[in-house]
């Protein structure tokens, strides 16, 4: 398949719903949590994943780029953890006379950033070029990263041991946080009483780097109406009148909005973006932008509160 060719409507819901049911037998009772963390892969997004430890966080990441059939490389950040750890860096080579810059493991498809908020400030901020613009700068060179190239990171909550908060311009990176949260009692009792689903050997790889290409195309043709940016519009000027938040959603905030409600509609089998689509996406690409005026963390529960209080048209 040719990476610039798109998928019709339908060809491209029952890929991603196969992507999706790939990683749901590694990842046990988290359906929605699932779809929605392929609905950003899918929107050419980076995926924040907190939760306690424990849940999930990890398998779901390893699933989800074998199910895509991407390369993947781990990176477990610690305080210790440098940025040349990451990125790479230049050592002299005596029989060339010449210094030759050696990659890090950040070049990969799908970086899987463990326990993200464990690294120092200065290694996350590492990541922010790479996160943007997909490439990386390093002693006046510009190296681009492959293509696609995602982050998946995983993150305990900040107020566990030995974790930093990650600044705004690092949260802003992300097109979506989840929280896995514990598993229903059958999916655990499942998981307790079955075979270790866990383990590499029994994801399915369903896809490959033209097919997620081509989804990601397809995205990109989902019709968005004037009546739907109105109303993202509606849902970003709320954040930014409201009394208990610190800081409104940004321009770009509002776009990527867009863009997972694109690739979520495109799950649905829908080639326009409908309201609930939205709806859908608006807590995991808005709750970890915005912060509460009182600076106690994350406004999830505003979020929720605006999307009710704001109409759809």
């Amino acid at each position: 398949m040719s990476p610039q060719q798109k998928l019709p409507i339908a060809s491209a819901r029952a890929l991603a719903q196969t992507i999706a049911d790939a990683v749901a037998e590694a990842v046990l009772g988290k359906s929605d949590q699932i779809r929605l963390a392929v609905a950003c892969l899918l929107a050419r997004g980076h995926l924040l994943i907190e939760d306690v430890p424990g849940v999930g966080k990890t398998t779901l990441a390893h699933a989800l780029a074998d199910a895509c059939g991407l390369a993947w490389r781990r990176m477990q950040f610690t305080s210790d953890l440098l940025p040349a750890d990451l990125l790479g860096v230049s050592v002299w080579e005596s029989a060339n006379s010449r210094f030759a810059f050696r990659a890090g493991p950040i070049f990969t498809e799908v970086l899987l950033a463990d326990e993200i908020n464990r690294a120092s400030p200065k290694t996350q901020s590492a990541l922010l070029e790479a996160m943007e613009e997909r490439r990386v700068s390093i002693e006046g060179e510009t190296h681009p990263l492959p293509d696609p190239f995602f982050v998946i990171a995983t993150q305990n909550p900040a107020h566990h041991a030995g974790t930093f908060d990650l600044p705004e311009s690092q949260l802003d990176r992300f097109l979506m946080r989840l929280t896995l949260g514990y598993p229903p009692a059958e999916a655990e009792l499942a998981l307790l009483s079955g075979r270790d689903r866990r383990t590499r050997s029994t994801i399915k790889c369903v896809a490959d780097r033209a097919t997620l290409t081509a989804l990601q195309a397809s995205c990109s043709e989902v019709y968005v109406s004037d009546a739907i940016a109105r109303y993202v519009l509606r849902l970003l000027s709320a954040t930014r009148s409201h009394a208990h938040i610190q800081l409104g959603l940004s321009p770009r905030a509002g776009l990527a909005l867009l863009a997972a409600a694109r690739a979520y509609s495109l799950t649905e089998g829908r080639d326009f973006v409908a309201p609930e689509d939205v709806q859908a996406v608006w807590s995991p690409v808005a709750a970890h932008r915005l912060h509460s005026a009182d600076g106690r963390g994350a406004a999830a529960t505003l979020v929720d509160e605006i999307l009710l209080a704001t109409p759809v048209a």
